[in-house]
């Protein structure tokens, strides 16, 4: 999946980011486009796990203030990443307000582990599947899980950033991710990591 592989990659990336981000703040046409460019795979697939087929418009939007803004941003590249993510956010979930449409509130309010590192569930579901099939599939997850595997694993976040993006305690988006990918290796057949592996874990509420 090629926005996951962004996202899961996008770290390798923020020193480049947060340099064109440092020059497009002084005027630097060039540089936002550079910004624009790294940001923009993740931050449309997270958008469209939102909204559909409504996402470039959604998108878009949020480029707009995002510029518009752009001198207000304090922060590195991962900072930046999470500030876009924010407003992106804040634009889909008018454009679900508009259509009279709510998020699923979210079923997580305890701190658990990590999730589980490099040769995890996350990298061999998200390589077996499409991009349309992923965001299909991850449409079908509880809200909370939805957003935290799309900003964590699209979006390329960690979990005190993507925690910041959803007013929401690092361990709750941890574990809403977590179980998230859980459900979508089940969905594909994958072998996943054990409970044993995060021994905190609660059940679902």
């Amino acid at each position: 999946m090629k926005q996951a592989g962004e996202g899961r990659r996008a770290h390798q990336h923020d020193e480049e980011l947060g340099a064109a981000v440092a020059r497009a703040q002084e005027g630097d046409e060039a540089a936002f486009a550079i910004a624009y460019r790294l940001v923009q795979p993740g931050l449309l697939g997270y958008v469209r796990g939102l909204v559909g087929d409504e996402a470039e418009d959604v998108a878009a939007d949020a480029w707009l203030e995002i510029a518009r803004d752009l001198g207000r941003f304090r922060g590195d590249g991962a900072g930046f990443r999470g500030w876009t993510a924010t407003i992106a956010r804040h634009r889909a979930l008018d454009h679900l307000r508009r259509q009279k449409s709510r998020p699923r509130p979210s079923a997580f309010e305890q701190d658990l582990l990590e999730l589980p590192g490099t040769h995890s569930t996350q990298d061999e579901a998200f390589e077996t599947i499409s991009t349309q099939q992923a965001l299909a599939l991850i449409a079908e997850l509880p809200r909370d899980q939805a957003e935290a595997v799309l900003l964590r694993v699209v979006v390329g976040l960690n979990g005190p950033a993507a925690a910041r993006v959803l007013a929401k305690r690092p361990g709750a988006v941890r574990t809403a991710a977590y179980r998230g990918l859980k459900r979508l290796a089940q969905r594909l057949r994958i072998p996943t990591v054990t409970d044993e592996s995060s021994p905190t874990l609660g059940k679902s509420r």
